[in-house]
């Protein structure tokens, strides 16, 4: 009986293995294909990235093998545009929400060629173009260090020195293109070439913030001479730019050749080689909408006092919400202790919290 029990268990082994590739194989094959799933980069470890997202191309697979510091780069950078993203539109219906363990990260919504997907997209591409020129500045990637430009240059203040460690701005911006464009060049449709003009203009934002910083020299701090190098600004500069296009996005028409799109609004003056375009409009994202990707805001909060997006008529859609008193613990009372610390006492009130309420079924 001992002997058939333990002939079982070791023929449960290879059973039980075959179930879990079986598993792995089926999850595999029907998760469905997001065009931008290299953003799934910021949620995985670097010991797996290049083998482990579907969905990207031979080339970008190649970058990912080739340079693996790259890679842990972008999934530093991809958690600091997600977080600036929902930074921007945490006052809004679509709060850039992300799902846990999808590949693509913010679900079903980007299939759609909204002003919202033309944000993501010129955001991640910032991200990128940012995380990258940072990792070069700092030392922490071999293809790439500062850019070392020499000789003069002028501002406001008169000439300066070119010294120091400039951020290499234009190696971030030919890797960041090299490796997001190259799976929007395989196709040429609309979504394609809104992705590629998006994908520029996040890139340009980041340039866009370079900035001289300056070290003066001379006597008693005279600053008769001065070493400049240049630096890219805060990201939030990039994330508060792109938000300002979102809002002033222009929708664009294939053109009939496939080559490129032309404004909707036949009556458009500007030039649109800086804004974000889109080509769909954008739903409501009042209610749940599994197949729209639209999380609906039933439970958000709501600001009462506010006729903005965050105000709760707008945020709830009509449907009222719901007030709650909830007791919340804040520092007051602080003293300043010598030397050198500060003393505050916990103090605790009572704050109304007011919530969307849910859709009424009829």
């Amino acid at each position: 009986m001992g002997s058939k029990a333990l002939a079982k268990r070791h023929h449960s082994k290879p059973m039980c293995h075959k179930v879990y590739l079986c598993c792995v194989l089926l999850l595999l094959i029907f998760t469905p294909r997001v065009d931008s799933s290299w953003w799934y980069i910021g949620a995985l470890g670097a010991r797996v990235i290049c083998s482990h997202i579907p969905g990207l191309v031979s080339k970008q697979r190649q970058l990912c093998q080739r340079h693996p510091d790259l890679m842990q780069s972008i999934g530093e950078g991809a958690k600091e545009w997600i977080k600036e993203c929902q930074h921007q539109f945490r006052h809004h219906r679509w709060n850039c929400s992300t799902l846990d363990r999808d590949h693509s990260v913010f679900g079903r919504i980007m299939h759609r060629s909204s002003r919202e997907a033309a944000f993501v997209y010129a955001i991640s591409s910032a991200g990128v173009v940012y995380a990258i020129t940072r990792a070069c500045g700092q030392g922490e990637l071999k293809m790439c260090g500062c850019d070392e430009r020499r000789g003069q240059g002028t501002d406001h203040r008169g000439t300066f020195d070119w010294g120091g460690c400039s951020d290499n701005i234009h190696y971030g911006i030919r890797f960041a293109k090299a490796f997001i464009d190259v799976q929007e060049r395989r196709v040429r449709d609309a979504r394609a070439l809104m992705n590629l003009h998006n994908n520029r203009c996040g890139r340009m934002a980041v340039k866009r913030f370079m900035k001289p910083e300056c070290k003066c020299h001379g006597v008693s701090g005279s600053c008769s001479l001065r070493t400049c190098w240049m630096a890219m600004a805060d990201f939030r500069q990039t994330g508060d730019y792109l938000f300002k296009k979102y809002n002033s996005a222009v929708e664009v028409i294939m053109n009939q050749d496939g080559t490129g799109f032309r404004v909707a609004e036949r009556d458009y003056k500007g030039n649109i080689k800086n804004e974000l375009v889109y080509v769909e409009n954008s739903p409501d994202y009042c209610l749940m909408d599994r197949a729209a990707g639209s999380l609906g805001t039933a439970g958000r909060e709501c600001n009462k006092s506010s006729r903005g997006t965050d105000g709760c008529e707008v945020m709830c859609c009509g449907r009222g919400y719901d007030t709650m008193p909830v007791k919340r613990v804040t520092k007051c009372e602080c003293k300043f202790k010598w030397c050198c610390a500060v003393e505050c006492q916990d103090c605790e009130d009572e704050v109304d919290i007011h919530t969307c309420k849910p859709h009424k079924r009829p």
